[in-house]
């Protein structure tokens, strides 16, 4: 008896049945990690310098911003008057 198409579809494939291959990316020591770094095609090499500096120059940049420049506001200032502010904004919206 030949099996029919019904069957057929939910027997299992050969692919399936095999073991699950061991995964590439299972290293748990950072000396297996860093033999991995051998596998990186020598053509990102450079791509990879250059991001790096690019992001170092940004951090940089942005860090030397926000110490050396004294206008810009990092913190809220006068909270006490906001409150006030705030507050009697409210009460006018309940009187009208």
């Amino acid at each position: 008896m030949r099996a029919t198409r019904a069957l057929q579809m939910f027997r299992p494939t050969a692919r399936m049945m095999r073991p699950v291959p061991k995964e590439d990316q299972s290293a748990h020591t950072i000396s297996q990690r860093l033999r991995k770094l051998k596998s990186i095609p020598p053509e990102l090499i450079p791509l990879g310098v250059v991001v790096a500096f690019a992001v170092g120059a940004a951090f940089y940049s942005s860090m030397r911003h926000f110490f050396v420049d004294k206008t810009l506001r990092l913190k809220r200032q006068n909270r006490a008057s906001e409150k006030h502010e705030h507050a009697s904004s409210h009460g006018d919206a309940e009187h009208n």
